[in-house]
């Protein structure tokens, strides 16, 4: 147990009611969850405000209450301290209460819109394969050293951040790879967190759902790095010309990386095939069973992190060549009729285009390519339409169908995605609203040696529908249409 007034460390305060000398036994922002001698963190969330719940902590045990407004009832006993931001007081609350867990690792964020999983996933690989402990906080899972656990988020809230990062100092884990989202970093869940270094792979159209505009989402990012200590590294993708502005304004040691102009680490692509790339990196030659260009800088980024976290390059490239694809990330399976069915998380434009651009550049075009892809509901409308266009333009058919679509009528998320289809391609267009179905269609139209790429959903292993998630993996489903068309 904390006191009080240790949690409170670094935590900018306007008015404190009361002592700040009790026992504290945990911290929590959900009131339901408070319990004796607890802190309750009242946060104003999207949904909810933490305000209307002050008087339920306190009945469940709260001796006290952070919070942005005072409750005009102030019950005796009980000590309330006022903040301008709750979120951003709870971050550093819990690095206190946890006794600053990230400053006893080195701590790496990767930020980013496409990439972050596969950056952070592979990293983790690597440096387990050199032999030390590592930590992974990613959108598939979070892991401490080899005890794997369930992730909910891209990054957590700043409670189980601090958590993991504390059980990680109990395991003896050294390095740590955590994605780090745009909303984290909006809503302060990476506040005091000590980072030895940051990682930016591309910024594209994403999330406007939230941030409203892309100069905001691109300055969010930004800010990631301008908080970066002197001692930390700001590893960027320098052919992305956003790279160079998360740079402007950081302390860290400023460091570059890139396929197609000057940059600290370079690569260039020798050989791109389904079985793998052949790479020339700094004029050393490795092969990876990673695919595509958009892989390419990945490993690039992994390579120059490990480079910058104290690896030898020569060791570094030897462990590349040995890691494995992340899952729901181009994850495929070739069928007896030598059919290749794909799966890829790609749910933007841009992760959309470079799959596809992928898949067309390795092969014959004698075959044909059918793409099923949905959008998400409650999520950013404007990139619809982009999907809609850029999936016919670059696919030989289309089958549009349902991906998440939470609480909307997928008919209007497929509307949506329709009408950026142009009329020269609305013959390469099926729609089939239900996603097994349109998966199983795919297989049937396949003939051999043709690629179905399944986007959109990836790692995932569920659908939510009003509320509800129902078990779906796009690659179990796939992979037992392919077995069928075998009988």
């Amino acid at each position: 147990m904390k006191t009080l007034k240790d949690i409170l460390y670094k935590v900018s305060i306007n008015a404190v009611v009361g002592l700040t000398d009790a026992e504290i036994s945990a911290i929590q922002f959900d009131s339901r969850r408070v319990e004796k001698n607890g802190l309750f963190v009242a946060i104003r969330g999207l949904v909810a405000d933490g305000h209307h719940f002050v008087e339920m902590a306190v009945d469940n045990g709260a001796v006290a209450v952070v919070c942005e407004t005072l409750p005009e009832k102030l019950v005796e006993g009980i000590t309330y301290i006022e903040v301008d931001d709750s979120q951003k007081a709870l971050a550093f609350m819990a690095s206190n209460f946890y006794d600053a867990p990230s400053e006893n690792l080195k701590l790496v964020g990767v930020t980013g819109t496409n990439g972050k999983t596969t950056v952070a996933s592979l990293l983790y690989q690597l440096f387990k394969k050199a032999g030390y402990k590592v930590g992974l906080l990613s959108t598939v899972k979070i892991m401490v050293d080899d005890l794997e656990y369930k992730a909910t988020h891209t990054t957590p809230d700043s409670l189980t951040i601090n958590k993991y990062l504390s059980e990680m100092n109990a395991a003896g884990v050294e390095f740590c790879f955590m994605e780090v989202s745009s909303h984290g970093i909006h809503q302060y869940r990476t506040e005091g967190l000590h980072f030895a270094g940051g990682i930016f792979t591309n910024l594209s159209h994403d999330h406007l759902d939230y941030h409203k505009t892309f100069a905001e989402y691109r300055d969010v990012k930004k800010k990631f790095f301008d908080g970066l200590p002197k001692h930390a590294f700001a590893l960027v993708n320098a052919d992305d010309k956003n790279g160079r502005i998360m740079l402007q304004n950081t302390r860290a040691k400023k460091q570059t990386y890139a396929l197609k102009q000057y940059a600290d680490y370079k690569a260039q692509i020798l050989e791109n095939q389904f079985g793998g790339l052949l790479l020339k990196v700094d004029d050393s030659e490795v092969w990876t069973r990673l695919i595509g260009n958009f892989n390419a800088y990945n490993i690039l980024a992994i390579y120059a992190t490990a480079e910058l976290l104290g690896l030898e390059k020569v060791e570094i490239l030897r462990f590349i060549s040995d890691l494995e694809s992340v899952s729901g990330r181009f994850q495929y399976v070739v069928s007896k009729e030598k059919i290749t069915a794909i799966v890829d998380y790609a749910h933007t434009p841009d992760a959309l285009k470079n799959v596809l651009e992928t898949i067309n550049s390795i092969r014959t075009k004698n075959e044909d390519l059918i793409t099923v892809v949905g959008c998400g509901g409650d999520r950013d409308k404007t990139k619809r339409p982009k999907m809609g266009h850029i999936a016919t333009a670059l696919s030989t058919k289309v089958i549009f169908t349902s991906d998440n679509p939470r609480s909307e009528d997928p008919a209007d998320i497929l509307k949506d995605i329709e009408a950026g289809v142009e009329p020269q391609n609305f013959k390469k267009t099926l729609t089939i609203e239900d996603r097994k179905q349109a998966i199983k269609t795919a297989c049937q139209m396949a003939q051999p040696n043709d690629i179905i790429l399944i986007a959109g959903k990836g790692h995932e292993t569920y659908q939510e529908i009003k509320g509800e998630r129902f078990d779906f993996d796009d690659f179990k489903i796939v992979q037992e249409f392919l077995k069928q068309l075998q009988k």
